[in-house]
């Protein structure tokens, strides 16, 4: 392995300050760093993609693990200039990639197979996770860094306060399993929240069929509103949410939180008989 500065030296040397509109939270602790990049399993052979990955002290580490290349989107043009020592160091293995991670398709950077592993930036994390899942089989797996609430909400269980949208959107499509959790001392600057890596991985086939335009909409309409009753909640469908619920065998008076995910995508097909009868009944074609 090549030898590299310290990560202090590259922060000094760079002005790398972390910038809180970035939501940068550098970690500097590289027996922890190593410990992140093993959680990722064996990467021999594999393209890795990183997200947000500052000084480089995760990057080095994905490196050193053995993965066949890391591809490292920032945003931060400080941190791609100090990136660049590393490309220097690993130049066919290491890519750099300067741009806002929410406007790129990581898939269409690397060739399979392919996995992200990234300490992501706090500001954008879940925008980054929900822009992902259409295409998570795209990758062997997601082994992610999130606020410890976060990381909850995605493994959380029915009738858990955690319990909301972003538990059923991503669990009808993915497999979440918590890997440890990260103290906030571990961070330069200590953030106020705990964080929790997780590893996130596409199910051979949604939990259940619906279309993600309508679970999208339902989740949206029932967590919207979540201490309301759900025949309440829905009416925002734009639907009577009567027939939709009786179709289902869900009670009226439930609550969001109270649905498994299955009966969130059978209230999702209900919704789409019912537009469906709707147009047809105006003479449209859907």
């Amino acid at each position: 392995m090549p030898a590299l500065p310290p990560l202090r030296e590259v922060i000094r040397r760079h002005g790398l300050a972390a910038r809180k509109s970035l939501g940068q939270n550098f970690l500097l602790d590289l027996n922890l760093i190593a410990r992140i990049a093993r959680a990722a399993g064996s990467l021999e052979g594999v393209n890795v993609v990183e997200i947000g990955p500052g000084p480089g002290g995760l990057t080095r580490a994905l490196l050193q693990h053995g993965a066949k290349s890391v591809t490292a989107i920032e945003r931060d043009e400080r941190c791609v200039a100090a990136l660049q020592e590393l490309v220097a160091a690993y130049p066919e293995r290491l890519m750099v990639v300067s741009g806002d991670a929410l406007g790129i398709d990581p898939a269409s950077l690397v060739p399979p197979p392919r996995q992200i592993v990234a300490n992501l930036p706090y500001n954008v994390a879940t925008a980054l996770l929900l822009r992902w899942l259409p295409q998570l089989g795209s990758y062997s797996s997601l082994t992610l860094m999130f606020q410890k609430e976060v990381a909850e909400r995605l493994m959380a269980e029915p009738r858990s306060k955690e319990y909301g949208r972003l538990t059923v959107l991503v669990q009808w499509l993915a497999k979440v399993r918590r890997l440890f959790d990260v103290p906030a001392k571990a961070f330069v600057p200590a953030p106020k929240v705990t964080s929790t890596l997780v590893r996130i991985e596409a199910r051979a086939a949604p939990a259940a069929i619906c279309r993600r335009e309508h679970l999208e909409r339902v989740t949206a309409a029932a967590f919207g509103q979540r201490r309301k009753m759900l025949r309440q909640s829905l009416k925002s469908l734009g639907v009577a949410p009567e027939p939709l619920l009786a179709a289902t065998g869900i009670p009226p008076t439930a609550r969001a939180e109270e649905l498994s995910v299955h009966q969130f995508c059978a209230l999702a097909r209900e919704l789409e008989k019912a537009e469906t009868l709707a147009a047809e009944a105006r003479g449209e074609r859907r």
